[in-house]
């Protein structure tokens, strides 16, 4: 029995294990509305109460009065809940900034090699006198940093302070997983070092030598302790939903990674159809729910309103387990392997609508009235674009996975501006608004220069904007020159030209983007910038930690 046969039939025996589970879930009251459960992000008297630490004072006032009419709320929140979020936080502060900056630096880094790659699409004969500065070496560069650097690093250090502030319990094991997150990026490190002297596995996504990615496995064990140790310490009564996302996200991607870079296992056709069950889930399980997770915190928690329905949150959760696992045989249609295994993978593509319309319909209630907060919380904004994106990445990559669509963006640059529009419109704008309102939270100190945050956001959106709309014209004029018996393949080609540039142009905006909020996190981190008092400020004493919400 193949590999690849062993994979579907063990993701099968998941899902059946799942359905159980679910179905034990139902009989336990899944479908009984739980405002208890949706209001354990807030402490009692916190409700109505709005929070986006990235804001000044006179801001932040202004906030609460759009959302409620009026300033403070007359209830404070109870103190010793506070002081209890207080000391979560802390025990998880400095593992939280390691994974932060790693995640920076890798950003930057992968940004720019993957500049470089999108001008060589335009330019072949651009920085060719180095073998690593070749198009396949330095986009694979790209890749790897920016998929396992930033978004990995900063999604750990998001999780590990989510997690005992929504267990309202320390975070155990803190060492443990600063050892992971060094073993982490140690890998990525090699990894990418090996990548640019030509030693790679070949697989997409699956570049590192597996000899390498033994160190990043160690690392995700590491860290999947702690998490496990601290939630079976918890001391809430209810799981919020961004604890089920987030826990099953590090589970999932430990377990996907280990397949998937079993040595002499995969190969041949099975090694292509094992490519892309964890190249997919690598998206669909592992950075899809952890950014789901963090909306589903930081947008009700800023306008001080618990989520409209627990349910739909939940079933959002399991539909998302249930139909994402064979989604990636999409991008085999075509390919040399069994018809009823992409079908499966179209059937289940097009079933992800339902928790994608549950988390929307979910925010969308949740939101209502107060939409018009996203002016002045800058942290709203990337969390409310995030998952406006959420929304069209999901519905296009169903109907992608139809075999008449596929058959015009199969292997165009249509696709490119898909995966994009997943991986940085949804993910990492999500990514960016937890890390301003975390950092404060974490450093002690707010944002020095709370404008740059204004101008970051603005440079990313109008950046992957240019990007998907040039990549998405331009691939689907390249899919239909291809399908052309007419017109010689030169020509899809030649086609594409303007619309790559337009591509380079929005990436130098998403690249000036990340020096903002690179350049800003390093000023905080050194304590630059003018001393505000302001939302954003938390200064070392506990009772002003309490006074200013902490």
């Amino acid at each position: 029995m193949d590999s690849a046969i062993l994979s579907l039939a063990g993701a099968f025996i998941l899902s059946i294990i799942g359905l159980f589970v679910f179905i034990w879930s139902l009989r336990k009251g899944l479908l009984v509305e739980n405002p208890a459960a949706a209001s354990v992000i807030f402490a009692r008297g916190e409700i109505g109460q709005v929070d986006d630490p990235a804001l000044a004072g006179g801001e932040r006032q202004s906030l609460q009065q759009a959302a409620t009419g009026h300033g403070a709320p007359a209830h404070a929140p109870d103190a010793a809940e506070l002081r209890d979020r207080i000391e979560a936080d802390r025990s998880s502060a400095f593992p939280v900034f390691m994974f932060v900056a790693f995640a920076c630096f890798w950003l930057l880094l992968g940004s720019l090699a993957g500049l470089t790659s999108s001008i060589k699409l335009h330019q072949p004969d651009w920085l060719t006198d180095q073998a690593w500065l070749t198009f396949g070496r330095i986009r694979t560069v790209h890749l790897t940093a920016v998929l396992y650097g930033w978004i990995t690093n900063a999604a750990l250090g998001m999780i590990l302070w989510l997690l005992p502030r929504l267990l309202r319990t320390r975070l155990y094991g803190a060492v443990w997983t600063m050892l992971g997150g060094a073993l982490i990026n140690t890998g990525i490190a090699a990894g990418i070092g090996a990548i640019s002297s030509g030693w790679s596995d070949g697989m997409e996504y699956l570049e590192i030598p597996w000899q390498i990615g033994g160190f990043i496995l160690a690392g995700m064990v590491m860290i999947v302790l702690p998490v496990l140790f601290t939630l079976v310490n918890r001391k809430v009564e209810h799981l919020y939903v961004t604890v089920w996302y987030t826990v099953a996200g590090v589970l999932w991607i430990s377990l996907l990674f280990l397949v998937a870079k079993l040595p002499g296992v995969h190969t041949g056709v099975q090694q292509a159809t094992t490519n892309w069950w964890y190249g997919h889930n690598v998206l669909g399980l592992w950075f899809t729910p952890v950014s789901v997770g963090a909306i589903y915190y930081f947008l009700p928690k800023i306008i001080g309103r618990p989520v409209r329905s627990y349910n739909l949150s939940i079933l959002g959760f399991w539909t998302l387990a249930f139909f994402y696992g064979q989604v990636g045989g999409h991008h085999l249609i075509g390919g040399p392997v069994p018809g009823w295994l992409v079908t499966l993978s179209i059937v289940q593509s097009l079933m992800m609508v339902i928790p994608v319309i549950a988390f929307s319909i979910n925010m969308a209630g949740t939101m209502k009235g107060r939409m018009h907060l996203a002016r002045f919380s800058p942290t709203l904004r990337f969390m409310m674009f995030g998952g406006a994106m959420y929304f069209l990445s999901s519905v296009q990559g169903s109907l992608e996975a139809l075999r008449s669509m596929n058959a015009v963006t199969h292997f165009t640059h249509y696709t490119v501006g898909h995966a994009h529009l997943g991986a940085y419109a949804f993910v990492t704008m999500v990514l960016f608004g937890a890390v301003y309102f975390m950092m404060p939270r974490v450093l002690n100190w707010e944002w020095p220069y709370p404008r740059l945050i204004t101008l970051h956001f603005w440079l990313a959106a109008v950046g992957i904007g240019i990007y998907f709309v040039a990549l998405t014209a331009g691939g689907w004029l390249q899919g239909l020159a291809m399908l052309d018996p007419a017109r010689p393949f030169i020509e899809s080609v030649k086609l594409t030209l303007p619309y790559l540039q337009w591509r380079s142009i929005g990436g130098s905006l998403m690249v000036l983007s990340h020096i903002v909020f690179v350049g800003h996190f390093m000023a905080m981190a050194l304590r630059f910038g003018p001393t505000r008092t302001g939302a954003a400020l938390f200064a070392p004493s506990r009772e002003l930690e309490v006074v200013y919400g902490k």
